[in-house]
């Protein structure tokens, strides 16, 4: 059965049940406090708000998508997608931006997708239809689910925060990886999207305990590790290639060579 995030009741409710199903999770909330349910616009201008924020800082991702609903209002699949190219350049899109707005646009119009049926689907199959669309990857379609149609078991396992959370959380030696995370995730179905709310709840109070951004630590060690894996290798000086007893020959025949015969 699908179960939906659609109210703060639904939320609370289903907090309930994933404390129930992993007790561990019960100090968690706890810790994290009240917290709101947070959604989206759905369809192909909630799918397209996504992707302008792919890899991007919430204020550039804001500012690219605000003009470019502008640009396009009304937002219409069949508008964009027949737009050109350059247009949507001068608006902020990367060229690989460009071109998946055009293609999801595409896919609407011809039928080959329905966003917001999806939402009623299993997750793995919801999930699986999304990434099939060019420019849409994992976080991409998780994000999706659970924010713009309210899924309740949709899980971005790639998510740095929620991984970062988790860590701490659950008192794990290092950072899961997406795919350590997703079978982590595994005991917490059908209420995964409950789970990555009470982790982003969590990772934002740590945040504020520690006065740091753990995805900031986290990125700062990355790139000292790495940093030390191209430290220039300081190598052992060679021996002279002349050896002990050359250069006492050497000094032998300086020597005669400098040494004045007296005549007999």
């Amino acid at each position: 059965m699908t179960h939906f995030l659609h109210t703060q009741a639904d939320l609370e409710a289903g907090l309930g049940e994933l404390i129930r199903i992993d007790p561990r999770l019960a100090p968690v909330a706890q810790k994290a406090g009240a917290f709101a349910l947070r959604r989206r616009q759905g369809g192909y201008p909630g799918l397209c708000a996504i992707v302008c924020g792919q890899q991007l800082s919430t204020a550039s991702a804001a500012a690219i998508r605000d003009r470019l609903f502008k640009a396009f209002d009304p937002f219409h699949h069949d508008t964009v997608r027949a737009a050109r190219s350059d247009k949507l350049k001068r608006l902020g899109l990367s060229n690989a931006k460009v071109k998946a707005v055009k293609e999801i646009g595409k896919a609407v119009s011809t039928g080959a997708i329905d966003l917001n049926a999806v939402g009623e689907m299993d997750a793995d199959a919801a999930h699986a239809l999304l990434t099939a669309l060019h420019g849409v990857g994992p976080w991409t379609a998780d994000i999706y689910l659970l924010f713009c149609l309210g899924h309740a078991d949709a899980f971005p396992a790639g998510d740095l925060a929620v991984q970062e959370a988790a860590r701490i959380a659950l008192n794990l030696k290092k950072r899961p990886d997406p795919k350590a995370l997703t079978k982590i995730a595994e005991a917490w179905r059908p209420w995964r999207g409950v789970a990555a709310h009470l982790m982003w709840a969590y990772y934002h109070v740590v945040k504020r305990r520690e006065g740091i951004s753990l995805e900031a630590r986290a990125d700062k060690a990355a790139k000292a590790t790495k940093a030390r894996k191209h430290w220039p290798q300081i190598k052992k000086a060679k021996k002279p290639a002349t050896s002990a007893k050359k250069a006492v020959k050497k000094t032998a025949k300086g020597k005669q060579r400098g040494t004045r015969r007296t005549p007999a």
